[in-house]
């Protein structure tokens, strides 16, 4: 089961959009699964109040948690690189969906999911918000890591 599976089948048990990208990254940066579910909990619905989207904040989260860095000896760097990511994720999502905010996105519905979500058969909304935000948290670790 790859990456994009995994959180889709989290969603499909009812875990919000923020844990299910989350926890399907907890084996990259040694947490607990049910530790990735409990850190992502209140991050659904752009945490409550329909702002960023929660599969997006997952994503970002991710990102930090694998490629933070040094952030007790080198906190200014590591924080540069870590909102230089976020920022390009959500580029990246805003060009493919038009918007990051939860309440805007379930509003224009505006899917447009790539070929590999759809070679999954992801056709919920939120689902392919979710494996969307996996998909591009892995794209960026495969640039970093490059």
């Amino acid at each position: 089961m790859n990456r994009m599976e995994k959180a889709n089948s989290y969603h499909e048990k009812g875990f919000n959009c923020c844990q299910c990208v989350l926890a399907a990254f907890s084996d990259r940066f040694d947490i607990p699964e049910e530790t990735a579910l409990r850190i992502g909990a209140g991050f659904g619905s752009g945490a409550g109040t329909g702002e960023l989207c929660g599969a997006v904040t997952g994503a970002v989260m991710s990102l930090d948690l694998i490629l933070g860095g040094d952030v007790t000896s080198e906190p200014v760097a590591a924080k540069r690189k870590a909102v230089g990511r976020a920022k390009e994720l959500q580029k990246r999502f805003t060009e493919q969906f038009g918007a990051l905010r939860c309440r805007e996105l379930l509003k224009n519905e505006k899917e447009e999911p790539s070929e590999a979500v759809r070679a999954l058969g992801i056709t919920n909304h939120c689902g392919v918000m979710i494996a969307s935000a996996v998909e591009l948290v892995e794209q960026l670790l495969k640039e970093e890591e490059a």
